[in-house]
């Protein structure tokens, strides 16, 4: 194997601390070449698709790469943006605001985004964070629930561009904030804010995504931690049992998946006379296609259809200040122990430096 060759970094700067903020993926247009690109390297991935690989290599290219990119790439369309994605141009957003807003708590810090799958990716993210001088990196999986599809895929990534570093940098990873307080205030305080705005509904549904039902089974605890989040945002805004519904949506494929279903379970709300629901996705730190063209558009027309009459999406905490406060206050809990201040930086400084003095006056080589 071939190491890469490392840039070469000033002696008298300390090493640099940076968070990596990952999320899921985007194509890099709303077509269906870049769908095909895209989608191929998705549904490639073995924590996604847990199919023996030459059984679902046939399906995956005789079958779905075929029919599946032209329908997706109609369905961003309706979504898409002047900066890409939106999940491109949230998730970049949030990265340039959890900068400033660690900044402004004592923390000075590099954050970059990456996407799992597509552009910017975690190699290139970490390939410029090492040439920036950052020694230290907290990866930042934007799933607030762990899952092995998403959060351990991220994991993946980043362990397959260390097997080609010939030095690394010091890694922390953080695992989930599902039922982080400061995370949980801030869904409770988009649901009021919403409601002061529009009103109140006496149903809010929370869809998290979906994941096939023998992932529970095998011990992924992603099924328990969307029940959580979602009981505890039910305590934060004094919910009874009666008035909030978790469902789970974006179902793909043929197996079994946890239940019950978005979409079927707001048809039988309409059906049963429900006049309104508000719509929350708890489990995406971002709007994205699954929550504004699966929800806001699909699952609206199917409420509709059924005989519901009002349908409220509540937007996800995409670059509020109290989600942005949120992912600080997650970050910052998992820096503790490294020099972030301006303090740290300047006293490591002032160490290696004198170091160097030192060395050179002993004739040593730095």
């Amino acid at each position: 194997m071939a190491f890469r060759k490392e840039p070469q970094l000033p002696h008298e700067h300390p090493p640099r601390t940076g968070i990596l903020l990952a999320n899921l993926g985007t194509p890099d247009a709303p077509t269906a070449p870049a769908l095909r690109r895209y989608l191929g390297e998705f549904l490639s991935d073995p924590r996604v698709i847990e199919i023996p690989a030459l059984v679902w290599k046939v399906i995956l290219h005789g079958i779905i790469l075929r029919v599946r990119p032209a329908k997706s790439a109609a369905k961003y369309a309706t979504v898409w943006m002047d900066g890409g994605s939106p999940l491109l141009v949230w998730t970049k957003r949030q990265a340039q605001l959890l900068q400033g807003y660690l900044g402004e708590r004592g923390a000075q810090v590099v954050v970059r985004p990456a996407m799992r799958y597509g552009n910017p990716s975690i190699p290139e993210a970490l390939d410029a964070m090492r040439a920036e001088g950052i020694e230290r990196v907290l990866v930042m999986p934007a799933y607030p629930q762990y899952s092995g599809a998403t959060t351990a895929s991220t994991f993946d990534k980043v362990s397959e561009w260390g097997r080609k570093a010939r030095r690394l940098p010091e890694f922390r990873f953080i695992n989930e904030y599902h039922d982080d307080p400061a995370h949980i205030a801030a869904l409770a305080a988009s649901v009021r804010k919403h409601w002061a705005a529009n009103g109140r509904g006496k149903m809010l549904v929370m869809s998290f995504h979906g994941m096939p039902e023998r992932t529970l089974h095998l011990g992924d605890p992603y099924h328990c931690q969307c029940h959580k989040t979602a009981r505890l945002l039910a305590e934060a805004l004094e919910l009874e049992r009666g008035e909030y519904k978790v469902t789970f949506q974006s179902r793909f494929g043929k197996a079994k998946w946890l239940e019950p279903s978005t979409e079927p379970s707001l048809i039988a709300l309409g059906q049963a006379g429900t006049p309104r629901v508000d719509v929350i996705c708890p489990g995406f730190a971002a709007d994205c296609l699954e929550t504004l063209e699966e929800i806001s558009q699909e699952a609206r027309e199917a409420f509709l259809h059924a005989g519901g009459k009002e349908f409220h999406y509540i937007p996800c905490l995409n670059d509020s200040d109290e989600g942005m406060q949120a992912l600080a206050t997650v970050a910052l809990r998992h820096l503790q122990g490294w020099p972030v201040s301006a303090e740290d930086n300047a006293r490591l400084a002032g160490e290696r430096r004198a170091a160097q003095e030192r060395a050179k006056a002993m004739g040593a080589p730095r």
